[in-house]
């Protein structure tokens, strides 16, 4: 929880309230309230992100959900496509549709991929179907429908006038269709984008109901806004009607937060490293801009294994997660290998260390144990840590069976997450055909900079940032969002046989419709007295080659297509294709499949820091043992100076707050004056 006033920066961190998700907000907003002195009624802005939805599709408890769709398609969903995430393993469990063949209906209207009415919508076949959905046989009553016909992407009007029916008989039923929620191409993945956005609508309309409901009985006169998984900020009825997109809305903060770092200090390729709790999370900035996705995936039956969740068709930030946090579990597998994650300790029961009822070890355990954190400085309000049950559980967990001591096992513990995230880094920048070496890595989140300085080691980074507020990162980026928002939607034209004017009409349409809603929510968010706000636009075409899978994406100008606009897409795909790929193929058709525009209100200015000389001018106090895995045991100072800087040192420990800082060895890096806080260095 962060509280921007003119006096700077107050936050506080309070423990997630389960049966009341929004009783754990309220308790953050009065209790960072009172800490900057200010009264309730003066918040002008109130930005929210949440992993409620998320949380739902993983574990299965949204809305009692139907899904309609096409005659011959009721099982899309569960055919997924011809993909297996894991090729050679004959016991292969592919991931259980989010709904079950009994709740999947059928109507027998048909729309072609040219839009042309292949089979006529019936209306006696529908209100048929409405009943069957009313009446249940077994009496229990549908909270949510989700409707996908094939080709609703090019034609939703069969979608619409199923939704009218169905609200003239159930007006209570929470209703979303395909055409609306994601109108693109591949009835799989827009299906399952459909089926989630459904799935979790009654959960989120009802939680953003009620946490606006309880923040203005409280006094708050301010709108609710939340971030969404592309990094903008909408309305509550925008999040309410598509909840789907709120299902990266955390990690989306912290990525925003990084870019804006990155802008401060002048630094164009930026690798953002966020570790809470549960997950470690990877991004790649360049330019001061976090890449996006048009889809991802989300529920992996194998966590961090891509294709073995379910695919979600809207615009993202881009990141790849591993179960590498504070609260990842640690164990020993059949090979006697040191296993930490994906499962989590959470933050309830917790790590064994909080002596809230978790017994197994965990990262934060290890940390402890190693005295890279201290039981009198940890940042958590409420919790006093247990070295005694950290090491009590290390000694269960990993130590028994290896025949380790604690602080050993600790230390593989820590090794393991170390490389698991330098793996992953890897692995995505080679995706990206990026060199990570180059990059320079700002970590914030509770976890992050403790481990970040191993990692620079692992990844051959020379440059480490930690900026001011790093432990609530991702909420200060919510206040750095703008107010924004993308659409995508389908539409097919080869290069060599271009309609400019059909394409110039799409993309007005879509400019038109999503300036409409970002102006009204800027107007809602930022109180401007001045009018309309000034608007930023993008627009990208997604390309490929004819017959090719997948597309890669093409940035537009802002000016509209002439007749010559069909060879202009095609010399920007080629050089595109050549960047991604190293060469581009003479001679083959050349196709656009999907369409963006991104709506924004503009980015505000940041003040530049410079950087200044390190220094060495520190203040020596007590010791404390800091246990290393490449040096030993060693005796280290505390060590204090007033402004943010770098220490060659053996082994060191910074701490700010709530969170800490170990760089590895040797590790020598610009500073930059950012704040002039007082840390500690052990």
């Amino acid at each position: 929880m962060v509280l921007e006033t003119d006096d700077g920066l107050f936050s506080t961190k309070v423990l997630t309230t389960y049966d009341a998700p929004e009783q754990g907000i309220l308790d953050g907003v009065h209790q960072v309230v009172a800490d900057a002195g200010v009264d309730l009624a003066d918040l002008e802005t109130f930005i929210h992100g949440t992993t409620l939805a998320t949380n739902a599709l993983i574990s299965r408890t949204g809305a009692r959900t139907a899904l309609v769709t096409t005659a011959g398609f009721r099982d899309t969903i569960e055919m997924r496509t011809e993909s297996r995430f894991e090729q050679y393993d004959l016991n292969l469990v592919l991931p259980t549709p989010l709904i079950e063949r009994r709740d999947r209906h059928v109507l027998s209207e048909r729309i072609g991929a040219d839009g042309s009415v292949l089979r006529p919508f019936d209306d006696d076949e529908a209100r048929a179907l409405v009943e069957v959905l009313a009446e249940r046989a077994d009496g229990d009553t549908y909270e949510s429908v989700a409707v996908g016909f094939i080709h609703a992407y090019v034609d939703g009007t069969h979608e619409r006038r199923f939704r009218d029916l169905l609200l003239e008989r159930l007006p209570d039923v929470a209703v979303s269709i395909s055409s609306e929620v994601s109108p693109q191409m591949r009835e799989f993945e827009r299906f399952n984008t459909v089926c989630a956005n459904a799935y979790v609508q009654p959960l989120m309309a009802t939680y953003l109901g009620e946490l606006e409901r309880r923040l203005q009985a409280t006094g708050a006169r301010c709108p609710v806004s939340l971030i969404h998984s592309g990094g903008g900020l909408m309305t509550v009825e925008t999040a309410s009607r598509f909840p789907v997109r709120l299902v990266e809305s955390g990690p989306a903060g912290g990525a925003i937060f990084a870019a804006d770092i990155a802008a401060r200090h002048g630094l164009d390729a930026v690798l953002s490293y966020d570790m809470g709790g549960t997950t470690a999370k990877i991004c790649l900035i360049e330019d001061q801009t976090p890449r996006t996705a048009k889809t991802f995936e989300v529920a992996r039956t194998h966590r961090f294994t891509r294709g073995s969740g379910m695919p979600i068709s809207i615009p993202v930030i881009e990141m790849i997660e591993i179960g590498a946090g504070g609260g990842s579990i640690a164990g020993v597998d059949v090979l006697g290998q040191i296993r930490v994650g994906p499962l989590s300790a959470g933050s309830e029961p917790g790590p064994a260390s909080y002596g809230l009822g978790g017994a197994a070890p965990t990262v934060t355990d290890a940390d402890l144990v190693l005295g890279r954190l201290s039981a009198d400085t940890f940042g958590a309000p409420g919790i006093d840590l247990s070295e005694e049950a950290a090491r009590t559980a290390l000694d269960a967990g990993v130590g028994a069976t290896l025949g380790l001591t604690s602080d050993t096992a600790a230390e593989g513990v820590v090794e393991v997450v170390d490389e698991n995230m330098a793996n992953a880094a890897r692995v995505h920048a080679v995706e990206n055909g990026k060199d990570v070496s180059r990059f320079t890595v700002i970590a914030f989140g509770g976890g992050a900079p403790l481990h970040a300085g191993r990692l620079c080691d692992k990844l051959d980074v020379d440059e480490l940032l930690i900026p001011p507020g790093a432990s609530v990162g991702s909420a200060i980026g919510f206040l750095r969002a703008p107010v924004a928002y993308e659409a995508l939607r389908s539409h097919h034209a080869l290069t060599s046989d271009f309609d400019h004017e059909a394409a110039n009409r799409m993309l007005a349409e879509l400019w038109a419709h999503e300036a409409t809603g970002v102006v009204a929510a800027a107007l809602a968010t930022t109180h401007q007295a001045d009018g309309p706000p000034a608007l930023e636009t993008e627009r990208w075409v997604f390309m490929r080659y004819a017959g090719q899978g997948w597309e890669i994406p093409v940035r537009l100008d802002a000016a509209p297509f002439d007749h010559l606009g069909g060879e202009l897409l095609a010399n920007r795909f080629e050089k595109a294709y050549e960047e991604f790929f190293g060469r581009a193929i003479a001679g083959l058709a050349i196709e656009a499949i999907g369409w963006s525009v991104r709506v924004a209100t503009p980015r505000p200015p940041v003040d530049r820091i410079e950087r200044v000389a390190a220094s060495r001018d520190v203040a020596t106090g007590r010791s404390r043992t800091i246990h290393d895995p490449t040096t030993g045991t060693p005796r280290g100072r505390q060590l204090s100076w007033s402004e943010t800087t770098w220490l060659s040192v053996t082994v060191c420990r910074v701490r700010q707050s709530s969170w800490n800082l170990r760089p590895p060895p040797g590790c020598p890096a610009p500073s930059r004056r950012s704040c002039r806080p007082t840390v500690a260095c052990w």
